[in-house]
């Protein structure tokens, strides 16, 4: 399998670039990732506005000011664990596209790790899907960016397996079956991750190659 050609993710693109010096360096990094994971279930379960900086600061013992020696801001935080996000999920898609012998492969390694992001990061998914509107503007265009190239990646391996199938049918597709996948934080409680994941794997794959059927274009 051949991923796009403008799948790459550019090192240092994201909010990292402008960190502060005190975050810099393997401890500085430590630090900044349990920041971002106290952020992310704090955002999850009382929303972006309902958490302040001190908040955050608590989750990880340490005073709120503390926080600005890694983060300018509550919304750099947001903006990072959101375009970290979208940086995993497109850099890990390709790789195993790239990687996958055939199409059909593709697509089961492309399933089995949105699947597995699904159930481990239902915080993350939640804060994906609610909070992007208070991500500043270019932030926010980068993470469209990455979600659209991501997008691109399963529409690649749809149009192998399909290849009668529109474009533009596939797309509405695979957004689809984004719905379905990252529904977990509701979905997946009655059901432990080791019978959900291949549950949520044949549900998404037959949705998805559901869309090479053709369409009616009329109603009996």
């Amino acid at each position: 399998m051949n991923a796009s050609s403008d799948s790459g993710v550019r090192s240092g693109s994201g909010p990292r670039s402008g960190a502060p010096r005190a975050a810099r360096g393997p401890r500085g990094e430590l630090r900044r990732a349990e920041i971002l994971a106290a952020a992310a279930a704090l955002f999850a379960r009382r929303g972006f506005h309902g958490v302040t900086i001190d908040d955050i600061g608590a989750a990880v013992g340490m005073s709120g000011p503390g926080i600005y020696r890694h983060f300018p801001g509550k919304e750099a935080v947001l903006s990072e664990m959101l375009v970290g996000i979208s940086e995993r999920l497109l850099a890990e898609g390709s790789r195993r596209t790239v990687a996958a012998p055939d199409a059909g492969a593709a697509l089961d390694a492309l399933l089995d790790w949105h699947v597995g992001f699904a159930l481990s990061q239902p915080d993350l998914i939640t804060v994906q899907t609610r909070e992007l509107a208070h991500v500043p503007e270019p932030a926010r265009r980068q993470v469209r960016r990455l979600q659209r190239l991501y997008v691109e990646e399963w529409v690649t391996v749809a149009s192998e397996l399909s290849p009668l199938a529109p474009p533009a049918q596939l797309r509405t597709a695979v957004h689809a079956m984004f719905g379905l996948l990252n529904s977990t934080p509701h979905s997946a409680s009655d059901l432990p991750a080791d019978a959900m994941a291949p549950l949520l794997h044949a549900m998404a794959r037959g949705a998805l190659l559901a869309a090479s059927a053709p369409l009616a274009t009329a109603r009996d």
